[in-house]
């Protein structure tokens, strides 16, 4: 294997062979538990650009006391042992240090770590404001332009979620722009969708996920994130501006309606049901991407040797990811 493997390289390792191998990764979670005999361990989640893999840290271990005192978002040096746990990929650690900055910095790890949209950010900040001018009412238009705009670069780089999709560098943008793109092309089909607001809503539907995430190689929720979350974020984030904008009364309290509703499940953190036609098609158009973001992802970090997936929690399933041929694709 190479010096440093990939985590791809490493969930690669068929079952059952034993392989010590060596990485640079970043830290993206940490969480103390508690054993039925009151011992304490960690469960850690580790994972670098292309994937990532748990594995738990008991407190005999070695490098227990490490990881109890590391951050997220630390870029850490590992040496380990494969091992599978229940089919999973679940290595032995054998040892962990934190790189330097001077390390990074040399090594180049940021970047190499980093995960982004394979989209051109550029291209898709054009094509979302090419969708803004779609909208025909002026006061709607220009409430969109002002959340957009007064959210600026923080809006274009941010993340879509911590994990569930899009969970990276530009995910909020192209999120927002694969909605939108999708939305507008069934609006020919569902004309009776009040095209305007449909628009508005779609890209402004996460606008609050700005405030609600902070990080850039480990991704966590803000203080914000944490008390309010990004529905109530972004609704009052679309007040404002629909008041300042003169937006009519009638179209502010749908579009809001739309930012409220748009989980669609209050179990999956909606404040409302949609209940206009314009929220139940935003809802809709906004599942569709989310899902199919997590298809994607699931799709790019399952190693070519499995035919199925982990289980990913947004599917509630094992994907099969077993490829079909270029005949069938």
């Amino acid at each position: 294997m190479d010096k440093f493997s990939t985590t791809m390289e490493l969930k690669s390792i068929p079952e059952g062979q034993t392989v010590v191998f060596k990485s640079v990764l970043v830290i993206r979670k940490i969480e103390r538990r508690n054993a039925k005999n009151g011992s304490e361990f960690l469960k850690i989640e580790v994972g670098d650009k292309f994937s990532a893999f748990n594995f738990t840290c008991f407190s005999n271990s070695s490098v227990f006391n490490f990881f109890l005192a590391a951050k997220l978002g630390d870029v850490i040096f590992l040496e380990g042992m494969s091992r599978h746990y229940q089919g999973v990929f679940s290595p032995d650690i054998l040892s962990a240090r934190k790189l330097s900055d001077g390390e990074i910095l040399e090594g180049n790890w940021r970047q190499k770590l980093e995960s982004m949209s394979e989209e051109d950010p550029k291209a898709l900040e054009d094509e979302m404001y090419g969708y803004v001018e779609m909208i025909r009412d002026l006061p709607l238009r220009h409430t969109v332009q002002s959340v957009i705009e007064e959210l600026g670069e923080k809006f274009l780089t941010s993340v879509a979620a911590k994990s569930m999709h899009h969970a990276y560098k530009f995910g909020l943008l192209e999120h927002t722009v694969c909605v939108t793109r999708s939305g507008v092309a069934l609006l020919d089909i569902y004309t009776n969708i009040p095209r305007d607001l449909a628009i508005a809503g779609m890209l402004l539907h996460d606008v609050g996920k700005v405030e609600e995430y902070e990080g850039d190689l480990a991704i966590s929720r803000t203080k914000l994130g944490n008390l309010q979350g990004h529905i109530i974020l972004g609704y009052r984030r679309v007040r404002r501006a629909g008041i300042k904008s003169d937006l009519d009364p009638r179209l502010l309290e749908r579009l809001e309606h739309i930012i409220l509703s748009h989980q669609g499940q209050l179990e999956y953190g909606a404040a409302v049901l949609p209940a206009t036609p314009e929220a139940i098609f935003v809802s809709l158009v906004d599942n569709l991407d989310a899902k199919m973001g997590m298809v994607s992802h699931l799709l790019t970090s399952t190693p070519e040797t499995q035919v199925f997936s982990e289980r990913f929690p947004g599917l509630e399933v094992q994907m099969l990811v077993e490829r079909l041929g270029d005949k069938l694709e």
